[in-house]
This record gives structure tokens, C-alpha cells and sequence, in this order.
């Protein structure tokens, strides 16, 4: 009887809010949405999947809130930007942020297509308006929008399960040095230029391997929005 009432009490307190939270929480422990499961979903809330139905229809629902609640907060600095340049980093700056904190959304780009007004207003309207009030072209923002997004899912993707790129980890330091050191430890004669570039290649996830891309692709965006206006 004690255990029914407890039980209880937790279903009422369900919201549609707390079970997204839930389900961002498994996801991006496990880095994977294919290992949330209504049932797991069910067990970590406390409550019967029954009552995960009263809110969401199916685990695809879920996924869609997912989206809708982490790309609809996404913060960009309320600071203007200084003409192009800076809205560009500060756009792909908060897509890599965005990434990190819930990796679960780098698989939900990849699997889904959400036309949820809020996901659409948070991480993309957004976006666009500050490229635009930059000073970047309406088809030119667009497609620097594109590339942003892209850039900073496939770079997380690749820096998630090497983590000694990220520059915010106490252990990165060494984490790094121990690659490093695997890479120049390998055969000279068969990985002659590995071994020469160990200390660089060990570098690729790291942040500043994001940031040296992302200014290439400034400098182009620059010289081409330079061209367009001669």
C-alpha cells in the first residue's frame, strides 16, 4: 500500500517537461538515443510506461521533444557582434556548445527532420538573424548557417570519443601526451610521416583544431562578401 501511494505521488508529479529532461539525461550519458527505450525511460522516472503514453505516443514523439527543447534554448551572447567575422564565431562557437553539452543532439541532426516552430525559432532563426544583422547577404548567411551547423556536429562528433582535445578537462593534458607519445612510438619505416607529425595529429580533436577551421572558413566568407561588393 505505502509503495502504491509513493508510486503514485511520482506519477502525478509527471510532466512532459521532466520526461524529456530524463530521456536528454540517458542520451547524453550513453552519447546514444538508440539505447533509450520507453521502458529504461520508465524505470529512471519511477513510474509504468503506460504513463509516459499519456504524454507521448511513441518514442519518436519523445525524440521530437528532445530536439525541441535543447535546439530551442540555445544561447548566443547577447553582445552584438563586430561585423561578420564575429557573428560567424559566435554562431559556430554556440553550435560546438550546443554539441557538448547534449550529445544526443549530434544523432537526432543526423536521424531527424523536426518543423517544430520552437526548435526552428532557438537554432535557426535566431542563427540567421545574427549573420544577417551582421552585414552577410541573405543566400550567403544561409549557407554559412549551413556549413556552421554541419562543421560543429561533425567536429563534436570526432572530438566526443577522444576527449583529451578538450581544452576545459583537467585530464586532457595528459590524456594527450599519452597519444602523442602512441603515435611517435609507431614504426618510422612504415609511418614515417605519422611518427614525424605525432604532436599535431594528436591535436586534431582539439579546440583549437576547431577554431583554426573555423577562421579558414572566415577568411573565405570574408574574401568572397569582399569580391561580391567590388
Amino acid at each position: 500500500m505505502v509503495r502504491e501511494s509513493k508510486r503514485s505521488g511520482r506519477e502525478t508529479a509527471l510532466s512532459a517537461d521532466r520526461i524529456i529532461e530524463a530521456a536528454l539525461r540517458i542520451s547524453d550519458a550513453e552519447g546514444d538515443i538508440d539505447r533509450l527505450t520507453v521502458r529504461r525511460l520508465a524505470a529512471d522516472l519511477g513510474v509504468g510506461t503506460m504513463s509516459l503514453y499519456s504524454y507521448f505516443r511513441s518514442k519518436d514523439e519523445i525524440l521530437d521533444g528532445m530536439a525541441d527543447h535543447v535546439l530551442g534554448r540555445m544561447q548566443l551572447p547577447p553582445e552584438p557582434d563586430a561585423g561578420p567575422a564575429g557573428a560567424l564565431r559566435t554562431v559556430g562557437h554556440a553550435f560546438l556548445a550546443l554539441m557538448r553539452e547534449h550529445p544526443s543532439v549530434m544523432r537526432l541532426f543526423a536521424t531527424r527532420v523536426t518543423s517544430s516552430r520552437v526548435a526552428l525559432r532557438g537554432a535557426m532563426e535566431a542563427a540567421l538573424a545574427r549573420l544577417v544583422d551582421a552585414g552577410i547577404p541573405g543566400q550567403q548567411a544561409a549557407r554559412c548557417y549551413g556549413f556552421l551547423l554541419t562543421y560543429a556536429i561533425g567536429f563534436a562528433s570526432y572530438q566526443k570519443p577522444r576527449p583529451w582535445g578538450r581544452g576545459d578537462r583537467a585530464a586532457s593534458a595528459e590524456e594527450r601526451r599519452q597519444r602523442t607519445h602512441f603515435y611517435a612510438s609507431l614504426p618510422i619505416d612504415e609511418f614515417p610521416h605519422v611518427v614525424e607529425l605525432a604532436g599535431d595529429i594528436a591535436g586534431l580533436p582539439s579546440d583549437e583544431q576547431f577554431d583554426a577551421g573555423l577562421e579558414a572558413y572566415i577568411d573565405a566568407t570574408l574574401r568572397t562578401l569582399q569580391h561580391a561588393r567590388a
